[in-house]
């Protein structure tokens, strides 16, 4: 039947129908401040049915600015939003269940444009708080606005402001796009046009692939000439020497020498959960520092001073110590440096 939906692509809507399950556990976008006199930084997590994360600090902070205090019970999407998400998620198991087409392309265009007037919405109450100031503030700067990107990096005074989807979010627009592959599917079957012979198995492994990295926190590269140092303040000028580090939050930190992360981590103690150091000998990998093996040698002149590289391979580190000599350090060694 042409208007049949084929084996796989309901399977994937049943995917798609816990994936949305999923969103409604867990944090769908994240704002996270960082300023100088926060080295942890601040986040905002937005789930379904509320705030969570820094929201009494924040409404501090606001308070000297005028922006007004944020509170669950100003917002009816809180009230709403749990719903609208079970309701998608029956939709894509019913469509599953009536196998059609039809359904199918209409649930497309409906989640599209949930997921438009959500996102409407969202930039509509950022502008309202960012811009809506008590004229009695303690601090008022003539001109200035305190608006959140929508998505991205935008610089708030002295505060970095970082808004981002979280795992919700990514597990929203996985289905989206699972949607959009599953419509483009059926009407080639429908159209009869030649298929790939492989895309059965393409489209399915694209789906989980999508899934599984919604929940991925592993740390990007270090990017020499555009990154800071979160200790130094430095640019990286040298990917040999960088390090990185993530704490329980989540957040990524990115350094431009041991010396600056082993600084950074004794002033903050605890909340380190990863860390991560570049192979000297492969300058664009990043390697867990618990598996890493340490050079030390003053002839090494890193950015600060450190003079500490890290390495992945033992023949490598004994080839760089025939030049530079130095000691061998693990990284517990490292640490009580």
């Amino acid at each position: 039947m042409k208007n049949k939906l084929s084996r796989i692509s309901r399977l994937l809507l049943l995917l798609g129908a816990i994936g949305l399950v999923i969103v409604i556990f867990v944090p769908i976008w994240r704002i996270d401040l960082d300023a100088p006199q926060y080295p942890e930084g601040l986040s905002l997590t937005i789930h379904a049915n509320g705030l969570k994360g820094n929201v009494d600090i924040i409404n501090g902070l606001n308070h000297y600015i005028g922006m007004k205090s944020l509170h669950n019970e100003d917002f009816i999407e809180f009230k709403i939003l749990p719903y609208c998400i079970v309701i998608f998620a029956v939709v894509f198991a019913l469509v599953a269940f009536l196998n059609s087409r039809r359904l199918l392309n209409a649930l497309f265009v409906l989640f599209v444009c949930f997921g438009i007037l959500a996102m409407v919405d969202f930039w509509k109450w950022e502008y309202n708080y960012g811009h809506n100031l008590d004229p009695d503030a303690a601090i008022i700067v003539p001109g200035m606005a305190y608006q959140p990107p929508l998505i991205g990096f935008k610089q708030l005074l002295n505060f970095g402001a970082y808004s981002i989807p979280s795992t919700g979010g990514w597990l929203f627009i996985g289905a989206g796009i699972l949607l959009l592959i599953l419509v483009v599917k059926e009407w080639r079957n429908y159209k009869k046009k030649p298929a790939f012979g492989t895309f059965h198995k393409a489209t399915v492994a694209a789906a989980l692939v999508f899934f599984a990295s919604s929940c991925n926190n592993r740390p990007g590269a270090i990017i020499v000439g555009k990154d800071q140092c979160s200790y130094c303040k430095m640019i990286v000028s040298d990917n040999r020497f960088g390090a990185l580090l993530v704490t329980q939050k989540g957040k990524s930190y990115k350094f431009d020498d041991a010396h600056c992360i082993l600084s950074w981590i004794k002033e903050n103690h605890a909340g380190v959960v990863d860390c991560y150091f570049t192979d000297f000998s492969n300058a664009h990998v990043l390697i867990a520092a618990g598996h890493a093996m340490f050079l030390k040698s003053d002839v090494l002149k890193s950015p600060m001073g450190g003079n500490i590289a890290a390495f992945s391979s033992i023949t490598d580190l004994h080839a760089v110590q025939k030049q530079y000599n130095g000691i061998v350090l693990h990284w517990d060694e490292l640490q009580k440096l």
